[in-house]
C-alpha cells in the first residue's frame, strides 16, 4: 500500500504544480460552453434546460479526456527514468499500475469538480444528495477510463503512437457520447457508433443524476437523449450504469496484466532535437 500511495501522492503533486494544465482545462471547457451553447438552441428540441444540458455533458466530457489523457504520464515517467527506478524497486508491478490508475481518477474527478463550480455560477442546480452521486459517477468514470488510457499506453511502442491512438480516439468518442450535441438529433447512419460508445453511456447516468431526472417517465428518457432505443431494447440510464461498471472491471484487470508484461524499455520516446 505505501508504493501505491508514494506513485498516488507523487503524481497528484506533479499535477498541482502543472497550473499551465490546469488553466488550460478550465479555459477549454469554458470554450466549449459558450460555442456549443448556440448549437443547442436549435438542436436540443424536447429539452427542458438545454444550457445544464449542456452543462452537464461538458462536466463528464472533461472527466473522461482527463483520464485518458493522464496516461501519457507512463511515457512522461519513462522518458525522465522514473519509470526505470520504480521497476527495479522491490515493489509489485501492479501496485505501480494501481497507483497510477487511482491519482489519474483523482486528477480527472478534481477537474471535473472545478468544471461543476463553473456550472454552478452558469445556472447549474444540484443538492447534496444528487451533488454525491455526481461525484460518484465521476469516480466511476475517472477510473475506466484511466484504466483504458493505461492498457493503451502499455500498447504502444512509442510516445509518438501513444499520442496518435489517444487523439484518434477522443475527438470521435467525444462528438458521438452527446455530451456536446444531443443523440437524438443525430442522423441514424451513426447511432450504431453512438451505441458501441461507451462514452454515450458515461455522458447518459450523468446526466440522469446531475440534471435529477429519476421521475421522468421511460419516453421522456428517451426524447431527452438519455435513455437509448437500440433496436427494441430501451437502455435505461442505469443499464448504462452496469455496463460502465462491467467496462471498468475489464479493462481494470486487462491493464493491470497488461502492465505486469509489459516491456518498457522497448517503447521508443521521441525528443526534441536541440
Amino acid at each position: 500500500m505505501r508504493a501505491i500511495k508514494a506513485i498516488f501522492i507523487r503524481n497528484l503533486t506533479n499535477f498541482i504544480r502543472d497550473r499551465t494544465r490546469f488553466i488550460f482545462t478550465i479555459l477549454m471547457a469554458v470554450f466549449f460552453l459558450f460555442i456549443f451553447s448556440f448549437a443547442m438552441k436549435s438542436a436540443a428540441i424536447g429539452i427542458a434546460n438545454p444550457i445544464n444540458y449542456l452543462i452537464s455533458g461538458i462536466i463528464i466530457m472533461s472527466v473522461f479526456q482527463t483520464a485518458l489523457n493522464n496516461s501519457m504520464n507512463i511515457i512522461e515517467d519513462i522518458s525522465s527514468g522514473f519509470m526505470r527506478e520504480i521497476l527495479v524497486s522491490p515493489i509489485s508491478r501492479w501496485q505501480i499500475s494501481i497507483g497510477q490508475i487511482l491519482s489519474s481518477s483523482v486528477i480527472a474527478v478534481l477537474q471535473g469538480l472545478i468544471i461543476v463550480i463553473v456550472g454552478l455560477f452558469m445556472g447549474l442546480q444540484t443538492d447534496p444528495v444528487h451533488f454525491i452521486e455526481m461525484i460518484g459517477v465521476m469516480i466511476l468514470v475517472g477510473v475506466t477510463f484511466s484504466s483504458i488510457g493505461l492498457f493503451l499506453a502499455t500498447l504502444a511502442k512509442s510516445s509518438a503512437t501513444f499520442q496518435v491512438i489517444v487523439t484518434v480516439l477522443v475527438l470521435p468518442l467525444t462528438l458521438l457520447s452527446g455530451a456536446l450535441i444531443p443523440t437524438t438529433t443525430m442522423p441514424s447512419f451513426l447511432l450504431p457508433l453512438v451505441f458501441i460508445n461507451p462514452m454515450t453511456y458515461t455522458t447518459s447516468i450523468f446526466r440522469y443524476v446531475s440534471l435529477r431526472m429519476e421521475g421522468l417517465s421511460a419516453a421522456q428518457l428517451l426524447k431527452a437523449g438519455v435513455a437509448f432505443d437500440i433496436y427494441g431494447f430501451t437502455a435505461l440510464p442505469y443499464f448504462s450504469l452496469i455496463l460502465i461498471v462491467v467496462i471498468g472491471m475489464l479493462f481494470l484487470f486487462l491493464c493491470v496484466s497488461r502492465f505486469n508484461k509489459a516491456d518498457f524499455s522497448a517503447v521508443k520516446v521521441f525528443r526534441p532535437h536541440r
